[in-house]
C-alpha cells in the first residue's frame, strides 16, 4: 500500500491484499519461458490464458507512432471478448518491415497453443524499436509456453515481461462488501519512456466478477485516468503503451461496481507506483499533490508541470528544497494562477507561503527530502480540487543508461 495519503482510492475499505498477482482470480493460468530474443537469455516471452473466454476491456497509446501490437489488440477487443494475453519482451516490433505480420503471426501461432480463436488473442509487445522480431522464435516457443501455464505462474509471466526492469511488478486484492467479494490482481513492466496518456507500457489485469464489457471498459479507463496517467519518469510517451483487464465472471457474489472500481483503483496505483519507484536510476519516489485547484483537471496540469520539470526532478534527486523551481515550474502548467496564493511544503516542512520565501531551517527540509519517498505539497488558493502526480528523481544513472540504451 502507498505510502503517499493523495495517492490511489481515498477508501480502501474491504481490501485485503493477497498473492498471486495476474492469477490471483479464478479463472486464469499464466507463464513464461526464454525464446533467445533477449541477448541476456532472461525469460522473454509471457502468457495469460483464461480458462474460459472473458469479457475485456483495453486501453493503448496516444503516440501516433503506435506498435501493430497496439491495433490488433484494440481490434480484437473491440467484441468485449478475450481469453488469452500473450507479451514479449525484448523487441518492440515497431517501425520494421514485417511488423504487422509478425503480429498476426503471434496471434495465430499463441492461438493454435491454447486451442482458442486468433480473434480472441491480445498482443503487448516490448522493447527497443526498430529491430526486425525474430518471429521463429516466438512461434516455436508458443506450445511450450501454452503446455507450461500454471495457476502459480503469475510471477513467471511477470519477470518474462520486464525489459530493463529491475524487479517484478505485481498485485492483487480480494475485495469485498456486505453484497459480495471478487479477487482483483494485475502485473505491469515499464521503468523508461513513461509519460503515458492512457496506461503506461504494459499492463494486464485480471479478475473473477463477472463484469460486462463496456461497464469494465469504464472502470479500467477510471482506474487508469487516476493512476497511471498521473504518473512520470522522463516525460516521453510509449508506443507501445497498453493496459488490458480480464473479468472471468466465476465470482458468484460480487461486490457492487463502486467496491470493485475501488479495487481496480487500487491496484492500477499499487502498480503505478511500482513502476516509478524502478524509473531507471530512481533513488526516490516523490508525489507531487497541489491542493486548493480550480478544477480536478487544473489540479492534475498543474501537478503534472512541477513533476515533469527536470529542474524539480534534479533537485529532489539532491534532497534540494528549492521552492523557487516549483513555483517556476506550476507557472508553465498553463493554468490560471495567482502566485501571491501559492504555499509550499518540501517533505512536509513549509518553505513557501502565499508566493515567497517562509522561514525554516534549510539542513532539515534537505534530510527530510533525502527519504525514499518525498511528497511535494502545493496550495493554489483557487479552489477545492485537488490532484497527484508521482514521478523519481533524474540521477546520472538515467542518462548514463540512456546514452548507450542500443549499444
Amino acid at each position: 500500500m502507498s505510502p503517499f495519503p493523495g495517492w490511489g482510492p481515498a477508501d480502501r475499505g474491504g481490501l485485503e491484499p493477497v498473492p498471486g498477482g495476474v492469477t490471483a482470480a479464478p479463472g486464469f493460468r499464466a507463464g513464461g519461458l526464454a525464446t533467445g530474443v533477449k541477448p541476456s537469455g532472461k525469460p522473454d516471452l509471457a502468457l495469460l490464458v483464461a480458462d474460459e473466454v472473458a469479457s475485456v476491456a483495453v486501453v493503448t497509446t496516444t503516440n501516433q507512432v503506435k506498435a501493430p501490437s497496439c491495433t490488433l489488440t484494440e481490434q480484437h477487443a473491440a467484441d468485449g471478448r478475450a481469453q488469452v494475453v500473450v507479451v514479449n519482451s525484448g523487441n518492440a516490433n515497431v517501425c520494421t518491415p514485417d511488423g504487422d505480420e509478425h503480429n498476426r503471426r503471434i496471434a495465430e501461432g499463441a492461438a493454435a497453443a491454447t486451442g482458442t480463436a486468433s480473434t480472441d488473442v491480445l498482443v503487448m509487445s516490448t522493447g527497443v524499436i526498430g529491430v526486425p522480431l525474430p518471429i521463429e522464435r516466438i512461434e516455436a516457443a508458443l506450445p511450450d509456453l501454452a503446455a507450461g501455464v500454471t495457476v502459480d505462474g503469475g510471477a513467471t509471466a511477470a519477470e518474462a515481461m520486464l525489459t530493463t526492469d529491475t524487479r517484478t511488478k505485481q498485485v492483487a486484492y480480494r475485495v469485498s462488501d456486505e453484497q459480495g467479494s471478487c479477487t482483483i490482481g494485475g502485473m505491469a513492466k515499464g521503468v523508461g519512456m513513461i509519460e503515458p496518456a492512457m496506461a503506461t507500457l504494459l499492463v494486464v489485469l485480471t479478475t473473477d466478477a463477472p463484469v460486462q464489457h463496456r461497464i469494465l471498459g469504464n472502470l479500467l479507463t477510471r482506474g487508469v485516468d487516476t493512476s497511471f496517467n498521473r504518473v512520470s519518469v522522463d516525460g516521453d510517451r510509449s508506443t507501445s503503451d497498453t493496459a488490458a483487464i480480464l473479468a472471468s465472471g466465476l465470482a458468484r457474489t460480487p461486490p457492487s461496481a463502486a467496491t470493485l472500481g475501488r479495487a481496480v483503483q487500487a491496484v492500477c496505483a499499487d502498480l503505478a507506483e511500482q513502476v516509478v519507484a524502478d524509473g531507471e536510476g530512481a533513488t526516490r519516489v516523490a508525489a507531487v499533490t497541489v491542493h486548493g485547484a480550480a478544477s480536478e483537471e487544473a489540479a492534475e496540469r498543474m501537478a503534472r508541470a512541477v513533476a515533469t520539470s527536470l529542474l524539480v526532478r534534479a533537485a529532489i534527486h539532491g534532497a534540494d528544497p528549492n521552492w523557487g523551481r516549483i513555483i517556476m515550474a506550476l507557472g508553465n502548467a498553463g493554468v490560471d494562477l495567482d502566485p501571491r496564493r501559492v504555499s509550499i511544503t518540501c517533505a512536509g516542512i513549509t518553505v513557501c507561503r502565499f508566493g515567497v520565501a517562509t522561514v525554516f531551517d534549510r539542513g532539515q527540509a534537505a534530510a527530510a527530502m533525502s527519504r525514499p519517498e518525498v511528497e511535494i505539497g502545493i496550495d493554489v488558493g483557487a479552489g477545492r480540487s485537488s490532484a497527484t502526480v508521482l514521478t523519481c528523481d533524474l540521477t546520472p544513472e538515467y542518462v548514463r543508461f540512456n546514452s548507450q540504451y542500443t549499444t
